[in-house]
């Protein structure tokens, strides 16, 4: 057969691999193959093309830490300007001034007249300041205790996480604003009760970081946004452009009464003066304070030339007389911080205090409530340096001069009140309605209410 010259194991081999071909041939593999071509070559025109896997130098080699790969954990704000969104998610916002218009116009109009019309008459009303002094401490737990929270004081306002909110002083109506990371301001009438008591506007193109009522007019609506100062102002139904730059706002502060200047602080770590009154969209002066980041600016309560910078590792008190292009130096230096410092108040009626909040790992055994350490400082008398008094973490309470309120991560969720001694004075908690961390927080200036935001859009009122 020709193959005699072959061994009997090749002879063998041979013979299956002929009786395979033959196996196979009788299967008639070449027709369902060509029928399966007939059928992809129909169906390409609707097949999207598939994205290319990574080459596999492009992967991840090792696990990384999310704290420093600086993503969003589950209900932990993020103290860094956000990336911006994508097209589709938000459009951008137009320079100028923007109609009051909220984004369910069409369908809610009249409820949304009813909104904005109750903002315009709470602002009219005077609030009475006869006999409201500093509550002594048995006194305001027990205030404290009497707050509680319900499900119809529980409302999504806006879409997405609550990076900023301000509550309006009226003492007769529960009118809250909070602002998310798309750049979204959301108004509810808490007092409304009702589903149409709550509006989102869209006055702003990124996260609103900052919000204030202006503390002679809370008709106005104050809005900082990483690009853009606003005045939301209800008479005209209309968002004015203050100021707008191209470095990044991250948190302002009127540094008068009447509300016509602001400090405002920049992510890159100047800081800046804006007059309200002068019409360019340019700050009065810009200042480089020699901070690397600037994350918040607080001006003091009652010498209104000092304001607090407070951003990276930098805790300084300044003086805004003082401020010019290059060179400053601060009045004073809050020390002790060794990792990054997320924001810094003075507290509320004499300034003689100050809280700070920073990620020093080092006392987290201590605060079981978060991995960030709050200190409270003496700054009766400003220097070069001042005292450390204790070590917690937090906001003031506007109507208690030693006590602050910080939203807690423990389970099972609370916001805590603290007194500046450190102690524990109270916990907000309430296991069927309260189930996740509330990082924003706001307080009533002379009511006892209590608003606290998460990562949801969603507003808590005790």
């Amino acid at each position: 057969d020709g193959y005699s010259h072959l061994s009997a194991y090749e002879r063998k081999r041979l013979k299956n691999i002929t009786e395979n071909a033959k196996f196979f041939a009788a299967l008639k593999l070449h027709e369902v193959s060509a029928r399966l071509n007939q059928i992809a070559t129909k169906r390409q025109s609707h097949v999207t093309k598939r994205r290319k896997p990574k080459k596999v130098e492009d992967e991840t080699a090792r696990r990384r830490s999310m704290r420093l790969l600086r993503v969003e954990p589950l209900d932990v704000p993020v103290l860094e300007t956000p990336a911006q969104p994508a097209a589709e998610e938000y459009p951008q916002v137009p320079v100028g001034p923007l109609p009051m218009v909220p984004e369910d116009q069409a369908e809610d109009s009249k409820w949304t007249e009813a909104l904005l019309g109750t903002w315009m008459r709470i602002s009219e009303l005077k609030a009475d300041d006869a006999d409201r002094g500093t509550p002594d401490i048995k006194r305001y737990q027990e205030s404290l205790s009497s707050m509680v929270l319900s499900e119809e004081n529980i409302r999504k306002v806006v879409k997405n996480r609550v990076c900023s909110m301000a509550i309006h002083p009226s003492e007769s109506t529960i009118l809250v604003a909070a602002g998310d990371k798309w750049g979204h301001i959301g108004l509810w009438n808490v007092s409304c009760r009702s589903e149409e008591g709550a509006h989102i506007f869209i006055p702003h193109s990124f996260q609103v970081n900052c919000m204030h009522f202006s503390p002679c007019n809370p008709a106005h609506l104050l809005s900082l946004s990483n690009d853009t100062l606003r005045c939301g102002d209800v008479t005209r139904a209309v968002f004015d452009e203050i100021c707008r730059s191209e470095e990044n706002f991250s948190s302002f502060d009127f540094l008068e009464e009447n509300a016509s200047t602001a400090i405002v602080g920049h992510w890159d770590g100047d800081v800046a003066v804006v007059d309200r009154r002068t019409p360019e969209m340019s700050p009065e002066l810009s200042a480089d304070i020699g901070f690397t980041r600037t994350r918040t600016v607080h001006v003091h309560p009652v010498n209104k030339q000092y304001f607090l910078a407070a951003g990276s590792v930098n805790v300084c008190v300044f003086d805004v007389r003082y401020l010019k292009a290059k060179g400053n130096k601060p009045l004073s230096s809050l020390t002790g911080h060794t990792k990054s410092v997320a924001s810094a108040y003075f507290s509320p009626v004499t300034g003689s205090r100050v809280v700070t909040v920073c990620a020093d790992d080092k006392l987290r055994s201590v605060v079981l409530m978060c991995c960030s350490v709050l200190r409270v400082y003496d700054t009766t008398s400003l220097s070069s340096t001042v005292t450390l008094l204790s070590s917690i973490r937090a906001i003031w309470d506007p109507k208690q001069e030693h006590c602050f309120l910080v939203g807690s991560m423990a389970q099972p969720r609370q916001i805590q009140v603290f007194q500046d001694t450190g102690k524990l004075l109270h916990s907000f908690c309430n296991v069927d309605c309260l189930s996740s961390v509330c990082s924003i927080n706001v307080v009533h200036p002379s009511q006892n209410i209590l608003v606290g935001g998460n990562s949801s859009g969603r507003l808590h009122v005790f």
